[in-house]
C-alpha cells in the first residue's frame, strides 16, 4: 500500500492496527546515498565502533526518503501469513517559519540507481510525509504556547500597553516616507471593511515582511482591540494579514486560545511520520531487516534522536527504540545456513529460500492492502524489500525448527532458536567480527597477525604480496592508497614479521597492528624514533631499544612514500627494526618481545554471546562444532586468486632481494644487467625461469577459518 501527505491521515489507524496485531515486522529504506566523497571507507579491520563511527560520518548527512514497513500476522488455523506491506515517501517539507528547515546531501550513483528503479521523485517531492523528532516537537510546542501568552496579554492588544504591567507604551508608529502611501491604503480598506459591516474578516494585500510590520503597528495602534490581525499564507507562499472584526479583550483572548488550539494541532500533523516509528517501537515486536544497519541508524537519527558520538551510548539508544532485532543478513552468512546459501543479497536470497533444503513459506497479502507485490517484483523499492525480507526470515527461521526435539515445520518469532541472532546487526566486508552485538560486548578477537603498511603510491596489490611472500599467503584490507592492513594466513609465523622486514632506508613502514590503534588512540602523539646506529654501537657495543609503547609509526604513508623524513636520511633506525625488537634487562642482554601468537583465534562468521534458556527438547547440527569444517569468510577482488603459496624469489636477509622485483627501492631491474644482481653475480633465473623450470604464477589463498565448539556454546 502506497503512502503519501495525501492519505497518511487517514491511512494511520489501519497501520496502527497492522503493527499491534502483526507476530513480527519486517523494515527496508532507501537513501539519497551512502558514503561521502573522502571520508575513510569501510575496512574489513575496523572494529564495530570504528565501523558506528564511519556510518554517522559517512552518512548522517544522506537522507531515508522511502521507508518500507511490512506486518506479519500468523494464523493458527490455515497455519499461514497474512502480510499487510506499507511504502511510505517521506520529505521534510516545513510546515512554518519556526520548523526545522532540513538540508541533506544527494550522491549521484544513488540517485541515478534509484531512478533505474522506477523512484518517483516528484512524488517524493510533492506528496512527500513530514516529520519531526519528538525534542523538535516539544521546542516548537513551546514557542506556540509563549507565543499566544504574548499576543493575549493586554499590553500587546491594547492601544495603552504602556499602563500594563511590562506593556510597552505604544506612540506614534514611524512610517517612512516611500511607505506613508502604503499604509494610507491600508487604512482607507480597514475603514471601508468596518464601516460595511458586511463580513467577518478582511484579507489585506500580500505583502513584504517590512510592511507586514508597519500593518501590525499601525492598525493595532489605531483600533488596538477592535480588531485582530493574523499572518497567513496562500497557496503560492506569499503572505498577507487577515484582519477580524472583535468586541473587546475577552473575545481577543478567546480567539487567541482557539488560534493556539489550531497552531498545536498543526505540530501534532507535522510529527507525520515520526508517528510510525514510534507505533514500532512501542510496540516491542520483534523488527527484521536485511544487512541493516544503515536503516538503523537512519531511522534513529532521522526520527527520534541524534545519534550520539559515544558508541556505547548508541547501543544503549538502539535497545530503546527497537528492543528486538534481527538482521536477515547475519543468520544467511551463519551456519547452520553459510553453507547452503552461498549469495546472501536479498533477492538472491529470497529465491534461494524458496527452494530446497529450505521450505518456500505460505503468505498472502491482506485484501486491505495494494496486491501489486504478489504477482510482480517491485526490487529496492521500500515497501517490496521489507515485504520479501519477511518472506526470508520466516523460511530460515522455519529452517531450524528440524534441531528440535521433536522437529517443527514452524518457528515463531518469540523462540529460543532465534536467541543466537538476537540484537545483532550485521557488519559488512569484516574479516573477523561479523556482527555489532547490542547487548553484550564486542567481539574482540586476536589480531597479532595483522600489520599495519604505508607504502609509495604507485604500489599495486601484487607488490605488497610479494613483500610478504617468504610468510606465505597474505589477506590485504586497504585503507587508502598509500597504506593497508595486511593479515598472514599462517599466524604461527607472525613474530618474525618485524624482525625480518623492518629495514633502514626502506619505502615502506610495518607496524604491529596494536601498534597502530595505540597510535590512533593517543592521537598521532607518538612518532617513529630513530637512533643513530654508529654513535650506539660505539657507546653501548649494541644498540639502544625502545618499547613498543614509545615507538609507533603514523598510520598513513603519505607523509613517508615522497622521501624519508630528516631522521630518516641522517641514518637512524626504528625501535621495530631486527635490532630493536625488544628491552634491555638489568644484564644488558635484549629480552625478547613477547608475542602471543597462540592466543585464541575467531574462528566462525558468528559467535553469539547470548543463549538461549536450557531446552531439552533443542538439539544443533552436528556439523556446527565440526573442528575439521572450513569456510571462507570473505570474497575478496578480482586479483585475490586461489592457487598454491609459492612465492617469487627468496629474500637473502639483506638488501638485495632475488626475484622479479628489489625490495629496497621496488624498481624494476634494468634490461641490459637482467643477468646480474647489484653484486655483479649472476641470477639464478629470469623471466619467470628458475633452473631451466617454469616457474609458477603467485596465487594468494583466501583466509580460511575453523568452525569449533566456542561456535554455538551449547543451549543446555
Amino acid at each position: 500500500m502506497e503512502i503519501t501527505r495525501k492519505n497518511f491521515q487517514e491511512s494511520l489507524e489501519k497501520v496502527e492496527a497492522a503493527v499491534k496485531e502483526a507476530s513480527f515486522l519486517a523494515i527496508d529504506g532507501e537513501f539519497t546515498g551512502l558514503n561521502h566523497a573522502g571520508l575513510t571507507h569501510t575496512a574489513i579491520f575496523d572494529t564495530p565502533e570504528e565501523r558506528y563511527h564511519k556510518v554517522i560520518q559517512g552518512s548522517c548527512d544522506f537522507m531515508l526518503i522511502q521507508f518500507g514497513l511490512c506486518a506479519f500476522s500468523y494464523d493458527g488455523n490455515t497455519k499461514k501469513y497474512t502480510a499487510k506491506p506499507f511504502n511510505f515517501y517521506i520529505f521534510p517539507r516545513p510546515f512554518s517559519r519556526a520548523a526545522p528547515d532540513v538540508r541533506f546531501t544527494c550522491q549521484s550513483s544513488s540517485m541515478d540507481f534509484l531512478m533505474s528503479q522506477g523512484f518517483d521523485f516528484n512524488k517524493w517531492i510533492r506528496d512527500g510525509i513530514t516529520y519531526l523528532r519528538p525534542a523538535d516537537e516539544a521546542r516548537l510546542k513551546e514557542q506556540v504556547v509563549k507565543k499566544h501568552e504574548v499576543f493575549a496579554s493586554p499590553a500587546f492588544i491594547s492601544p495603552s500597553g504602556g499602563s500594563h504591567p511590562g506593556g510597552i507604551s505604544k506612540g506614534p508608529v514611524d512610517i517612512p516616507p516611500e511607505q506613508k502611501d502604503f499604509v494610507d491604503d491600508i487604512f482607507k480598506k480597514v475603514e471601508k471593511f468596518l464601516e460595511s459591516g458586511e463580513h467577518d474578516t478582511l484579507s489585506l494585500p500580500p505583502c513584504t515582511g517590512f510592511q507586514r510590520k508597519l500593518t501590525y503597528q499601525s492598525l493595532q495602534g489605531k483600533y488596538g482591540g477592535e480588531l485582530y490581525l493574523q499572518s497567513k499564507t496562500g497557496e503560492n507562499k506569499e503572505r498577507f494579514i487577515v484582519v477580524t472584526k472583535i468586541k473587546g479583550e475577552d473575545e481577543m483572548k478567546k480567539i487567541e486560545d482557539s488560534k493556539q488550539a489550531q497552531d498545536l494541532a498543526e505540530v501534532d500533523a507535522a510529527v507525520g511520520f515520526t508517528q510510525v516509528i514510534k507505533m514500532i517501537s512501542q510496540s516491542g515486536k520483534l523488527v527484521v531487516g536485511h544487512n541493516m544497519m544503515l536503516d538503523i541508524a537512519h531511522t534513529i537519527n532521522q526520527f527520534m534522536y541524534t545519534l550520539p558520538k559515544d558508541y556505547e551510548e548508541f547501543k544503549s539508544m538502539c535497545r530503546c527504540v527497537f528492543p528486538r532485532l534481527i538482521d536477515t543478513k547475519l543468520m544467511s552468512n551463519t551456519q547452520p545456513f553459510k553453507d547452503r546459501i552461498d549469495n546472501s543479497g536479498l533477492s538472491f536470497l529470497h529465491h534461494l529460500t524458496q527452494l530446497p533444503p529450505f521450505v518456500k513459506p505460505e503468505v498472502e497479502i491482506s485484501e486491505d492492502c495494494d496486491n501489486k507485490y504478489k504477482d510482480s517484483q517491485s526490487l529496492h523499492e521500500a515497501g517490496y524489500d521489507a515485504y520479501i525480507t519477511g518472506q526470508c526470515f520466516i523460511a530460515l527461521s522455519n529452517f531450524l525448527g528440524q534441531f528440535q526435539q521433536p522437529p517443527s515445520d514452524r518457528v515463531p518469532p518469540s523462540s529460543p532458536l532465534l536467541e543466537p541472532f538476537l540484537n545483532k546487526i550485521f557488519m559488512m566486508r569484516s574479516a573477523d567480527i561479523p556482527y555489532m552485538d547490542l547487548v553484550a560486548a564486542d567481539l574482540a578477537p586476536s589480531r597479532d597477525h595483522v600489520f599495519h603498511v604505508t607504502f609509495p603510491k604507485d604500489w599495486k596489490h601484487s607488490d605488497i604480496s610479494l613483500l610478504f611472500a617468504q610468510f606465505g599467503s597474505v589477506h590485504i584490507g586497504w585503507i587508502d592508497e598509500v597504506s593497508a592492513y595486511v593479515a598472514l594466513n599462517s599466524k604461527c609465523v607472525a613474530n618474525s614479521v618485524l624482525k625480518t622486514l623492518c629495514k633502514k632506508g626502506s619505502v615502506y613502514r610495518i607496524m604491529s597492528y596494536n601498534d597502530h590503534k595505540t597510535y590512533i588512540r593517543h592521537e598521532h602523539s607518538s612518532q617513529y624514533k630513530w637512533t643513530n646506529q654508529k654513535s650506539e654501537q660505539q657507546s653501548h657495543g649494541h644498540s639502544q631499544f625502545h618499547t613498543p609503547t614509545q615507538t609507533t609509526a603514523p598510520p598513513s604513508g603519505h607523509h613517508l612514500h615522497d622521501g624519508h623524513s630528516a631522521e630518516v636520511k641522517k641514518g637512524m633506525k626504528r625501535s621495530h627494526s631486527p635490532e630493536n625488537n625488544g628491552t634491555l634487562s638489568d644484564s644488558g642482554k635484549k629480552k625478547a618481545k613477547s608475542l602471543n601468537v597462540d592466543a585464541p583465534e575467531f574462528q566462525s562468521r558468528i559467535t553469539p554471546t547470548s543463549t538461549p534458556e536450557k531446552d531439552e527438547s533443542i538439539k544443533w547440527p552436528e556439523d556446527i562444532n565440526s573442528s575439521g569444517k572450513k569456510i571462507v569468510i570473505l570474497k575478496r577482488p578480482e586479483e585475490i586468486n586461489e592457487g598454491p603459496k609459492e612465492s617469487k624469489g627468496k629474500y637473502n636477509g639483506k638488501k638485495t632481494f632475488h626475484g622479479r622485483r628489489n625490495l629496497e627501492g621496488m624498481k624494476n631491474f634494468n634490461k641490459n644487467n637482467k643477468n646480474k644482481t647489484h653484486d655483479g653475480k649472476k641470477k639464478s633465473w629470469y623471466k619467470g625461469k628458475k633452473n631451466g623450470d617454469e616457474k609458477k604464477d603467485e596465487k594468494i589463498e583466501k583466509p580460511e577459518f575453523t568452525i569449533k565448539e566456542e561456535d554455538f556454546p551449547p543451549l543446555a
